[in-house]
């Protein structure tokens, strides 16, 4: 088992290597560059249209746009947030968090574009709910089904790892660690309450992420804040650090700059997902009543992600310089926060972690339940996945399975080429749907515009 689990170790080091990094990067700059950078162009609309209740209440959809999004927010937002960032500057050195951010910048292109199909190409299943993710835009958008089977068969296998087992073993590991309870207890109540929410389907999950996902990502940022604010003269020198070694690799031996950008890069992909596909199966199940409004919204799920809640734990660990005295990656956050927050530094660690992980689990839930409909499109066959889903959660939390976890990796990297394969073929369909949705835009202001004008108008009278 050991050779097993260290040959699959190579072969996710290889399918997670530097073609793959540069495929991903490569397609969100390719985006960006086809729709004029709209994450900076309409990044303030996009931000309106989170908290917007206006145009989803009529529209197709099973759950509402800011639910949609809170649940690829649930699936994303996990342990690589604190301990992915952690290993990215202890291994990378801190300017691993400039390119972590520059990855972030063109992912938000890449998940643009991942939603727009993902809306555009949906379908309703047998019980009238919305399914939809780059399996149906490869097969009904790119004609190349075959991908999205493929695409499908890697998804509903590595929820499994990434979206489960891992999770539930790091929350376990902290509540051990933290709080003295047995794994099998924590293994025992995140089945129970998985089982509460993920068995009653999308509109379950939708509900609880809804109100989960916001709470715990203010609570981390909060807490995030307060180490800043109180310390914040060691904030310029912290961004010095990061902006003079992300082009010199100084920090670390032999001044090696390609393992700087390596690290930054893949954890900043690793941890908002985009262009892996996941995220959009999500956005399909969103009331929209255009694909460009869905693909704006699920678009600042990588601002929120990356450029806020993995920027929080990057700058805490270059403030603290703990990076520098080779402490475990698992535990280098906690010691970072520790350093500013005295005893409750690990503590606020261990409950950002364990709020993380527990709702990737309900995030993945959905997306490898939705990769299995696709290839076993029966009611039953996809509750009885949920159930296995959810029994596995206590598996993952008292048994360390490095094989099960080396091979999600693995397919959770074969994800990825697919759908890069379907974002890069269907880019025409992606800048035309912009193209129609920026009219909408147009005509909703200039209807606003006639409606205060009106208004005005009657009140003079």
């Amino acid at each position: 088992m050991e050779a097993f689990a260290s040959a699959l170790d190579k072969i996710s080091g290889f399918v997670w290597g530097p073609p793959l990094l540069i495929l991903l990067v490569g397609t969100g700059i390719f985006l960006t560059a086809r729709l004029a950078f709209i994450q900076v162009r309409l990044l303030p609309y996009s931000l309106r249209q989170v908290f917007s209740r206006k145009h989803d209440k009529k529209a197709d959809g099973d759950i509402s746009q800011f639910q949609a999004l809170m649940t690829a927010m649930a699936a994303t937002v996990g342990v690589g947030n604190i301990v992915g960032v952690a290993g990215a500057v202890a291994t990378g050195g801190p300017g691993a968090i400039f390119w972590m951010w520059l990855a972030g910048f063109f992912g938000m292109a890449t998940k643009y574009g991942e939603a727009i199909l993902a809306v555009k190409y949906r379908v309703k299943d047998s019980q009238g709910q919305m399914a939809g993710g780059p399996m149906y835009y490869l097969e009904h958008g790119l004609k190349q089904k075959w991908l999205g089977v493929l695409f499908a068969i890697f998804g509903a296998f590595a929820a499994f790892g990434i979206g489960n087992g891992t999770q539930s073993k790091a929350v376990a590991d902290v509540m051990a660690s933290t709080f003295n309870v047995p794994h099998w207890a924590t293994g025992i109540g995140l089945v129970l309450f998985g089982a509460l929410v993920i068995l009653g389907g999308i509109k379950s999950i939708g509900k609880v992420t809804a109100f989960f996902v916001p709470i715990m990502a203010l609570f981390y940022f909060i807490a995030g804040l307060i180490v800043v604010v109180l310390n914040f003269d060691l904030v310029p020198g912290a961004f010095a650090l990061i902006f003079k070694d992300a082009f010199t690799g100084q920090a670390i031996a032999g001044g090696a700059i390609g393992t700087v950008i390596r690290f930054g890069v893949a954890r900043g992909l690793f941890s908002n997902e985009a262009g892996l596909g996941s995220a959009p199966i999500a956005a399909a199940a969103a009331r929209t009543d255009m694909p460009g409004r869905q693909a704006l919204i699920s678009m600042t799920q990588v601002l929120f992600d990356t450029l806020i809640i993995c920027s929080i734990t990057g700058v805490t660990i270059v403030m603290s310089n703990k990076w520098q005295e080779g402490i475990a990656t698992g535990s280098l956050t906690a010691e970072a926060f520790g350093s500013f927050l005295g005893s409750a530094g690990p503590i606020v660690v261990a409950i950002g972690l364990i709020f993380f992980a527990t709702s990737t689990i309900l995030g993945w839930s959905y997306y490898g339940e939705k990769c299995f409909q696709y290839l076993f499109p029966n009611h039953k066959a996809v509750f009885t996945y949920r159930v296995i889903f959810v029994l596995f959660i206590f598996v993952g939390s008292v048994i360390s399975l490095e094989a099960v976890w080396a091979l999600a990796d693995v397919l959770n990297g074969l994800m990825a080429i697919p759908n890069l394969i379907g974002l890069l073929g269907l880019s025409g369909v992606i800048v035309m749907e912009t193209k129609r949705f920026q009219a909408k835009i147009k005509e909703e202001k200039e209807a606003e515009r006639l409606g205060k004008s009106s208004a005005v108008d009657t009140t003079t009278k």
